[in-house]
């Protein structure tokens, strides 16, 4: 079990009392109308739970990975909208900035998120998902300025989220120079254009929509790169994301510690042959499983975000971050539908949060990388081999290596 220090039980009390008091009770009606919950945005930010991790120079509190877990799976129990919000204003995009962007790029992003915008990190693509470098959006220099052309695809925060950090490949001269991130802002770059909107099946209250860049111009102050340069640029970027896995598997672990708690509650109270369900073994046994999945998903969430460190740029370890979203998302899966179960009818109810809570998990063991593709890195990593995917792949890497 981590040991919190007296701070960090202070951090996690008071993001627990905000998030029972202010954003469990709009829940579900979050979930309902599907709209962005912009009280509760402006509640997290002046609680100061937007851009814990920003270093405070820079005007945040200088937080580490590990205190804003404890944050994040708060917010989740309460409100999983919340939680996600939680991630992307503490983690992925503002995390790639500012470790890796210029003084006016970090001053800007700080700028926005400390005045509560969760800022967008635009990758997936219509036909470029799992496989990210596929991504066909361009970026082309012309003078000072790159001009972007392409489309991605379940953006979250599309239409709310003002900073968007765009991935590219970097053309020049027909051929692709490896990808760097491009800062651009809603109703300020010209050329970013919100598509529709995607119906999601649970997480409902952040938009997941088409974002097109139609000759979308973006300033070379603007562009964000990775010391190792832009042909390595997206394993760098990426190292910024493993900090973004570690908040989503939180969110995940958050859901599935409610759906629990909800359920030991249940089984006390609720009363069949005379006696409270809670004591027939079959029932027992289940909760005690529960228990177990939970305890050790939030350890390794736990050792993820507390390993991060220089080695990794100051993020996560990539396989220990893919280790502890697998192994969350997965028990998420679990402990909803188990939690479902004891339920009973109940569970199946709108009436109760059961059902919520089950839908909302579901999206964890796809989003931000699919538990498939992560058991494959994290092979990769443990055989010290690369694991390319395409049909070829490993034949091109035999050639290489004979080269």
């Amino acid at each position: 079990m981590t040991r919190l220090s007296p701070a960090q039980l202070d951090l996690q009390a008071s993001a627990r009392d905000l998030a029972t008091r202010v954003f469990m009770p709009t829940a579900a009606n979050t979930d309902r109308t599907e709209a962005y919950p912009w009280d509760n945005i402006s509640a997290l930010r002046d609680a100061g739970f937007m851009g814990m991790t920003i270093p405070t120079e820079y005007g945040g509190r200088g937080l580490s990975y590990m205190d804003t877990v404890l944050v994040i799976e708060e917010m989740a129990q309460a409100c999983s909208t919340m939680g996600r919000i939680t991630v992307e204003a503490n983690m992925g995009a503002i995390g790639a900035v500012m470790k890796y962007g210029t003084e006016t790029q970090k001053r800007m992003a700080a700028e926005y998120v400390l005045s509560g915008d969760k800022p967008a990190i635009c990758i997936t693509e219509p036909n470029a998902g799992s496989a990210a470098t596929e991504m066909s959006t361009t970026a082309v220099k012309r003078g000072d300025k790159y001009i972007v052309n392409g489309k991605k695809h379940w953006i979250t925060g599309g239409g709310v989220s003002k900073l968007h950090l765009v991935f590219a490949q970097v053309m020049e001269n027909g051929v692709s120079q490896g990808i760097a991130g491009f800062i651009a802002v809603l109703d300020e770059t010209p050329g970013l254009i919100i598509g529709r909107r995607t119906p999601a099946m649970g997480v409902r209250g952040i938009p997941e929509t088409d974002v097109t860049f139609e000759d979308m111009e973006v300033h070379e102050g603007m562009v964000v790169i990775p010391p190792s340069g832009v042909k390595k640029g997206f394993a760098g970027l990426m190292n910024a994301y493993n900090a973004q896995r570690v908040g989503a598997g939180t969110v995940a672990l958050g859901i599935a510690q409610r759906a629990f708690d909800e359920a030991k509650s249940y089984t006390l109270n609720r009363f069949q042959f005379g006696r409270p369900i809670a004591e027939f073994q079959g029932l027992q046994w289940m909760l005690a499983d529960m228990s177990i999945s939970l305890k050790a998903a939030r350890a390794l969430l736990h050792d993820a975000a507390d390993g991060a460190s220089g080695e990794n740029g100051g993020f996560p370890d990539m396989a220990a971050a893919a280790q502890a979203k697998v192994l969350a998302s997965e028990t998420a899966l679990k402990v909803t539908q188990d939690a479902l179960q004891l339920h009973g009818s109940m569970g199946y109810s709108r009436e109760l949060p059961m059902e919520r809570l089950t839908r909302d998990a579901r999206m964890f063991t796809i989003a931000g990388g699919t538990a498939q593709i992560l058991r494959t890195q994290i092979a990769s990593s443990l055989l010290g081999i690369k694991t390319p995917q395409t049909r070829d792949g490993y034949a091109n890497l035999n050639i290489k290596a004979a080269e």
